[in-house]
This record gives structure tokens, sequence and C-alpha cells, in this order.
């Protein structure tokens, strides 16, 4: 009787690599990958000529204007501008250098692609700050860099978050040093003036890993150092409105957390988000986390539930609490995870990095030709626009500003501008009440028919640029279509419009 053949043993090399993989890495074994991948996260802006962040036009126009206002009499008739110091100028600050060596795009796009590396480095920064080795939970977080808040286009607020981490990071290797306090007040101001948000998560962060060590008043003192911005509060030096939480405020906090990792497959973000949380809860119970970061993220997802959602001006202030939280919850993760787990925490972030690149890639050569509307305008001309978006749509829209290159591109009057009075510094001139943001948009509901036959901010200018994939049924008085595409059309006023009411 013929002997069985014995089962092939594995091969060593084999052997050997699952090994590796199921040991445990050493404190600086993933840093170098974490830096790649951080340098990997600018690809979107790499590979798109016109980034699709929601707002990204719109600070281009206001930065046009800021720089070259002087210069033109166009600008100087269409709208104001008072600079001031205030808690919202990252972008704004860092332009100027920039803008000495590159055009004001190329210039754009350069802070837009170094936005997502500087948050990924400085994720690895706080994790090694804390527990002086980069593992998972920095791995996990980099699912955070292309949060709803980078893709909408907050470029102060991102500069401001990867400055508070990195600040954050550096407060903790300082520890019992006499002279950190005093080197934190012009850090705390610097974070400050890149966007008040930022700043408010840095003193979460400082404040979280202090009580996490000390459980008493002086974890509320220890801040101290940070407080200094503080003073435009006490001497009004913040206009706007006061805090809001608009309409039906228990609907939209249950909407902004649905969205907390909103990108482009909803089934798809909504797994990622879900996964995270029960990662998040379950590691509470078992207390796999470290409180010297998990309780500024239990600060931050509970102050997403209580904070208004306009503060001074600023939209979407705690939606922005969620993303930070999740990303700074990740953080916390205080597991001691073999290789294959900390490759496999890649899972989160990979593949939304592949698809927002892909997307931007794709949408961007829309923006392109939905651009050539702008060719043979003059200069200085006024040009309404109306900008629909899809309600069904899961996918944010890069084209909501778009008008915001009129601007840049031919000193324009347009409407898509930020510009509330006494709260941006920029001011309008010309237009009327409506000719400002949001009112050039609409989301819009599939089935219903559009009629902008008595848009306002048409009837202060010469041109109407719509864009949107469902067009109106009915035009205003006065304009006809010179030029169209796929998703836009350029009409011209060529008789009398209606008067304004």
């Amino acid at each position: 009787m013929p002997h069985e053949a014995l089962p092939e043993p594995p091969h060593p090399q084999r052997l050997e690599w699952r090994r590796w993989l199921a040991g445990e890495p050493g404190p600086t074994e993933f840093l170098w990958l974490g830096i790649v991948l951080g340098l990997l996260s600018a690809l979107p802006v790499l590979v798109a000529t016109y980034p699709q962040m929601v707002d990204y036009p719109a600070h281009l126009a206001r930065m046009h204007i800021m720089l070259t206002r002087d210069s033109s009499p166009f600008l100087q008739q269409y709208y104001g501008f008072e600079w001031r110091w205030m808690g919202n100028l990252g972008a704004d600050i860092l332009i100027v250098p920039l803008s000495w060596f590159f055009s004001l795009e190329t210039s754009g796009r350069i802070i837009s692609a170094i936005i997502p590396p500087l948050t990924a480095w400085s994720l690895l920064a706080a994790e090694w700050a804390v527990r002086r080795r980069i593992g998972m939970a920095s791995m996990l977080a980099l699912a955070f860099v292309w949060s709803p808040s980078a893709i909408l286009g907050f470029l102060n607020f991102g500069l401001a978050q990867a400055a508070a981490l990195f600040a954050f990071a550096l407060w903790v290797l300082l520890d019992g040093k006499w002279w950190r306090a005093p080197l934190f007040v012009p850090i705390g101001v610097f974070v400050w003036l890149g966007h008040v948000s930022g700043w408010g998560i840095l003193g979460i962060l400082v404040f979280g890993y202090e009580w996490s060590k000390d459980k008493s008043w002086r974890a509320f003192v220890a801040p101290w150092p940070l407080f200094l911005p503080f003073l435009s509060l006490i001497l009004n030096d913040n206009p706007g409105k006061p805090p809001s939480y608009g309409p039906a405020p228990q609907l939209y906090k249950w909407a902004i957390w649905k969205q907390a990792m909103r990108g482009t497959v909803q089934w798809v973000d909504y797994a990622m988000a879900i996964g995270v949380c029960v990662l998040l809860l379950g590691s509470l119970a078992f207390k796999k986390w470290d409180g010297k970061l998990g309780w500024a993220a239990l600060m931050m997802l509970v102050s997403s539930l209580v904070l208004p959602r306009h503060i001074f001006g600023g939209d979407l202030v705690d939606a922005r609490m969620i993303s930070a939280g999740l990303m700074v919850g990740c953080l916390c993760l205080a597991w001691r995870a073999p290789r294959w787990i900390v490759l496999a925490s890649l899972a989160l972030f990979l593949p939304r990095l592949a698809y927002t690149t892909i997307d931007w890639e794709r949408d961007s050569r829309e923006t392109e030709q939905a651009l050539t509307a702008l060719e043979g305008l003059p200069k200085g001309a006024k040009v309404a626009s109306y900008v629909v978006t899809e309600r069904r749509e899961w996918g944010f829209n890069g084209d909501e500003h778009i008008c915001g290159y009129a601007v840049v591109r031919l000193d324009a009057l347009t409407n898509c501008n930020f510009a509330l009075p006494g709260i941006h510094m920029m001011t309008i001139k010309e237009g009327g009440p409506f000719f400002r943001d949001p009112f050039h948009r609409l989301n819009h509901r599939a089935g219903r028919k559009i009629d902008i036959s008595d848009y306002n901010p048409a009837k202060h200018t010469d041109y109407l640029w719509y864009v949107g994939q469902t067009w109106p049924s009915k035009m205003p008085a006065g304009y006809k279509i010179e030029k169209s595409g796929r998703t836009w059309f350029l009409a011209r006023r060529t008789g009398p419009v209606a008067k304004d009411d």
C-alpha cells in the first residue's frame, strides 16, 4: 500500500514573514511609513489643476482682492477691504510671501497641498510625544486627513489644526520645563491667528493632557499661557452676530454626525465612521485608551453636540469638532498592536485617499471646462453666478464658489464671496443685499423645476453664469445664452431686466 504524501512543511521565508507580521513593531519602525504617507496625502491637489475644495475659489477671490485691490480700479469700485488681526488668518498670512514668487492660483494650490501632509505629520508628532512610538493610533487617524473640513476647503482651520497638534506635542515634550509657559504665550497667539477653532482644539488638548495627570483645579489653570487671545473678546474686537444654532438644531446635529466622514461613496463613508466609533467605544469600555489624549477627544465630541453652528460669523463650528474629535480619538488608542494590525489600519486612509484623488482629477477637468465661460469677457465684468447642487448627491460640489475665479482673472464683480458685513475683511459695494454667499446656491431636490426668472443678483449684472446638472425652466428677462457646456451656460444681458423690488 503506497504511503500517503506528507504535507509540505511551510517555507522558511513564509514562516519568517508571518512571524514578522505577528510581532510587535519597534517604536520608530513605522515612522518613515507615516512620513511617506503624509507626502502621499497631497495627491488629490497634485492631480487636480483646480482643487475641488468647496470654499477654495472664494478664498482665492478674497486673497486676490487683498493683494491687488490698490492697483485695480475695478476692485476698488466693487469691493472694500479692511485688514485686521483676527482669529482666522492662516492662509491669508501665508499667501503674502508665496505671492512674491508664484501666481495667486499656484500659491493657492501650494497652500492646499501642504495642509494634508502637515496634518498627517502632526498626528505622528502627537502620538510620539505621548507614547514615544508610532503605531496603530496614528495610522488609523490618517483617515481624517481628508475629513469633510478639508474637502469643504477650511484652509485656515486646516493650518491651525495641524499647528495645534504640533504645539500639543511640544507641550508634552517640554513637560516640567520652567520656560514652557512663557514659550507658549506666542505659540497660542500664533495658532489663534490661524483659526480660532484650531486655538480651541489646542486648549482642549492641553487641558485634557493636564487633567489626565492631575484631576484638580490645577488642570484648569495649566493652559493659562494660551489665554492671551481672550483679550480680543474682552476688548470687543470680535465682530459678528451672536452665536446661533440655526433652524431645526436637532435635525442639523444628526445630519452633521451622519456626515462625519462624508466623501464620495455614502455606504463606505458610513461604514468607516461607524467602524471608528465602535472601535473607540470598545477601547473605552476595555480601558484600552490613553487619557492623555482621550479626555480631549471626549470633550471635542461632546462639544460638537453643545456648541452652536455659528460663532463670530464662522459656519459649521460644531461640525469641525466631530472630525477633530474622532481623529484625536484614534490617537488615544493604547493598543500595543502587532504589525499586521498597524498595516490593516491603513484600510481606512488609503481607499479614502484613492477615491478623493480620482474624484478630484475628474471634477477638475469639469471645472476647467466650465471656466471657458470666462474667455472673452471684459476686465471688470459684472457676473451673477447661480450654482445648483443636487441633494441626491452624497459628495461635495467643488464648483459652489466657482465664480471666485472671475474675480481672480477678471477683477469681476461677483456674488459668491464671503462678505458678511462686520465679520469678513472684504465688503461688497454693489449688487444689493443678496450679492454674497450663500444666496447664489441652491440645494435642488430631484424633479423640481428651477425658476430663476426673478433671480435678484442678475438685475445688477451684465452676465449670468449658471452651473448645475439641472437647467432652469425659466430665465431672467433680458438675458440670452451665449455659450454653454454639459453642466453650465453663460448668458449675456441683451435687453432690459426686471426692476428691483
